[in-house]
């Protein structure tokens, strides 16, 4: 089943419950879902699915980061927003499972005793195994803490 058709699942249910504020952002979320896939005029891979949920995520925790400080309404819908995006995003890989996806990398490209200079062929091969599981800035930050030592 694709992201699409549990979210409009999800979106029914939400539908029968009564529940606004869950079918909102669930509505939302599938029209963005669909928008990319409309622009990609094909269906989407999971990985492009879990890219688009978690732009929507960013883009919410932005939201509640910019609101001032006296609207706690607007906090608030963005802290119930991402409860419910959350339940759809993917697994985010932890340190130790990037550091190892790290050290694999580094294995496949035969590099002993990895330098500042290695670091763009690093990524370039690390990156497309991770993308969508890590956050790029924490792969980025461990690849520096390797290379470091």
């Amino acid at each position: 089943m694709s992201k699409i058709d549990e979210i409009r699942a999800e979106m029914v249910t939400a539908m029968k419950n009564k529940d606004k504020e869950r079918k909102d952002t669930l509505s939302m979320l599938l029209a963005a879902l669909k928008n990319k896939a409309i622009d990609k005029r094909e269906d989407l891979t999971e990985s492009e699915e879990y890219e688009v949920i978690k732009k929507e995520i960013k883009q919410t925790k932005e939201t509640m980061e910019l609101a001032p400080g006296d609207r706690e309404d607007i906090k608030e819908q963005c802290r119930k927003r991402l409860e419910v995006l959350q339940e759809f995003a993917p697994e985010e890989m932890g340190e130790d499972a990037i550091r190892e996806a790290v050290r694999e990398t580094l294995a496949a490209l035969g590099i002993d005793s990895p330098s500042v200079k290695d670091k763009g062929k690093i990524m370039k091969e690390l990156m497309p195994k991770v993308k969508g599981k890590a956050d790029g800035a924490a792969v980025n930050r461990i690849v520096g803490e390797i290379i470091g030592k």
